[in-house]
């Protein structure tokens, strides 16, 4: 063990910084009956190794390190007991160590470290020297308790804070009306490969068809751009509208009813590639204020309100019950559908309710964001209550500081649990966050933003029988998930490369913003499962039987080293043996 003034090492070992917690992964913590075992991963080629071990899990006794009281420390191969307050220190023995290939490893008797049965849990923490790095705590939680003879094994993982590109979620590109000109496949891949990028938005106007129905060269031109968009793996937002003239020249509702019907096969064929459907239809750019059928400029009729909603539920009814539907202004929501915000007891639950949510197109623009709300002490709560359940969006489209400057704007986007907006426009505000420094958090968080924090499996398991599966999973994103996702736990031969994906019992809409999920659950595994070692993944697929199998469309988690481009599986670094 390294020697020196007790003070001065003192205060040099409680050094911590977020890039050394990024430099140790892949943390592994197991037991048996009689010892644990510690192992992480590191980069270079530190002279010190250590594991501070808090044993009674009490911060106030033993030494501070990263909000644990350590009894024990692992220095190399020397276990030390604490003694007193500060750096002091007593050698009680030695333990098996080693670290090679960048890995160190221990493995300690659990009477060594004064282990009592209960509490049958520790909290570690991990660092090396030189350069000084310290990983954030990690929880052992011992499987068969203090005399058991259970082998679960519980890894940790690094979060990553790289920009994703993971579906129905970030930024969007709006580049060209849809109606006008043609998606291109090579250039929406390109969005996804190089900028993050995973939706475009498509307006579709139908101005020419006011009067009569909509065209077969139209209803195709929407079939191709569909296509282009499931070809390059991105999703579209979609709306259709009448007009872009504030003369408000749109179409009675029995025309949208007919085009309507027209519609409805092809968002139905297309709903695996539609992230969500803005209402639209209605007025000038489909956003329900200049209109010549519904009640024009604010003024609005029981009449108008009635034909209003009438228009939201046959777009409701034209879609597949998986897909959700956005309003303008939280005030039309409010006045067709009630003013009770969605709850989570109703959530997802197929009700017109839960499947309208909203979307803000002068995000920041002024005080009431351009008459997107009128009163902001009933709708803001109503607003954010509403968002945990539902799709939220837009764009800005005024530069309005300091409203539209970084302070308002990740406020905002938290509040309202925002999942998408507009990268181009409105430039001016977009740049201010850029130069704020503010854009790379609002890049990551949009939408949600889930990552690993500990997974646990056993060593061995039996075929037709029930594996024990538990992780921990936070979302430290905006938003969850609006739209179904599957969870799956694949087991993949590591000699033949066969893949089993088996199904979880759990649904990610429900995993929310800034809390941490647990899954726990049995997987039985099936009774022809081939015998041998199988890598453990996790992956969490669109539900879509044309997109299923398609990585483009897996989310992928925010970890260090866990993702498959080439299958959109991420790797737990875990195996499990069939015998």
């Amino acid at each position: 063990m390294r020697h020196g003034s007790g003070a001065l090492l003192s205060a040099y070992l409680l050094l911590s910084t977020a890039s050394a917690e990024a430099a140790i992964s892949g943390v592994v913590l197991s037991n048996d009956a009689t010892h644990v075992t510690y192992q992480f991963q590191y980069s270079g080629a530190p002279a010190f190794l250590r594991a501070y071990i808090d044993v009674d899990r009490n911060p106030a006794t033993g030494f501070a390190q990263q909000g644990i009281g350590a009894d024990y420390l692992l220095e190399n191969g020397s276990l030390f007991k604490h003694q007193g307050t500060g750096w002091s220190w007593l050698s009680v023995g030695t333990a098996t160590h080693t670290s090679t290939g960048g890995t160190a490893y221990w493995k300690v008797a659990r009477a060594d470290l004064g282990e009592t049965a209960s509490p049958n849990d520790a909290d570690l923490v991990f660092q090396v020297e030189s350069p000084l790095e310290t990983s954030a705590k990690a929880t052992h939680v011992y499987s068969g308790g203090g005399t058991g003879t259970g082998t679960g094994t519980t890894s940790w993982y690094s979060a990553s804070t790289a920009t994703i590109a993971n579906p129905e979620r970030g930024f969007y590109h709006h580049t060209q009306d849809c109606d006008k000109a043609d998606f291109n496949a090579t250039t929406l891949k390109g969005y996804r490969e190089t900028q993050k990028i995973t939706q475009v938005i498509c307006i579709f106007y139908l101005a020419e068809f006011k009067n009569g129905p909509i065209s077969q060269a139209q209803l195709d031109r929407f079939q191709r751009q569909a296509s282009a968009v499931r070809s390059a793996g991105l999703k579209m937002i979609v709306r259709f509208a009448y007009t872009s003239s504030t003369a408000g020249d749109d179409v009675p509702l029995s025309r949208v009813s007919s085009h309507l019907d027209q519609l409805a096969p092809y968002l139905n064929s297309n709903a695996d590639v539609i992230s969500v459907m803005q209402t639209g239809l209605i007025g000038a750019w489909g956003e329900w204020y200049y209109t010549q059928n519904f009640g024009n400029s604010g003024t609005v009729s029981q009449t108008d309100w009635n034909n209003r909603k009438a228009v939201v539920d046959k777009l409701l009814a034209s879609l597949p019950a998986s897909r959700m539907v956005q309003l303008r202004t939280p005030k039309f929501k409010r006045t067709m559908y009630g003013t009770t915000a969605l709850a989570s007891a109703q959530a997802f639950n197929g009700s017109a309710a839960a499947r309208i949510g909203h979307h803000n197109d002068c995000f920041l623009a002024s005080a009431t964001d351009f008459g997107t709300y009128e009163n902001t002490s009933v709708e803001y709560p109503y607003l954010a209550a509403e968002t945990n359940f539902l799709p939220m969006g837009g764009e800005t489209c005024a530069f309005n500081p300091p409203r539209s400057d970084c302070a308002s704007a990740l406020n905002e986007l938290g509040l309202f649990h925002y999942s998408y907006l507009n990268t181009d426009y409105e430039p001016t505000v977009l740049n201010g966050w850029a130069s704020g420094g503010c854009r790379p958090e609002i890049d990551r968080r949009l939408g949600y933003r889930f990552s690993l924090v500990s997974a646990t499996f056993p060593a061995t398991a039996t075929r037709g029988a029930a594996m024990p599966v538990a992780f921990e999973i936070k979302n430290e994103g905006w938003a969850s998930p609006f739209n179904p996702r599957s969870v799956e736990l694949v087991l993949r031969h590591t000699t033949s490369g066969a893949v089993h994906r088996l199904p979880l019992s759990v649904d990610p809409r429900r995993w929310a913003p800034g809390t941490t999920t647990t899954v726990s659950q049995g997987v039985t595994l099936p009774a022809s499962l081939p015998s041998g070692t199988y890598a453990l993944l996790l992956n969490l697929p669109d539900p879509a039987a044309s997109l299923n199998t398609r990585p483009e469309y897996s989310i992928q988690l925010a970890n260090s080293n866990v993702w498959e481009a080439s299958t959109g599986f991420n790797t737990l670094q875990r195996s499990v043996t069939v015998p």
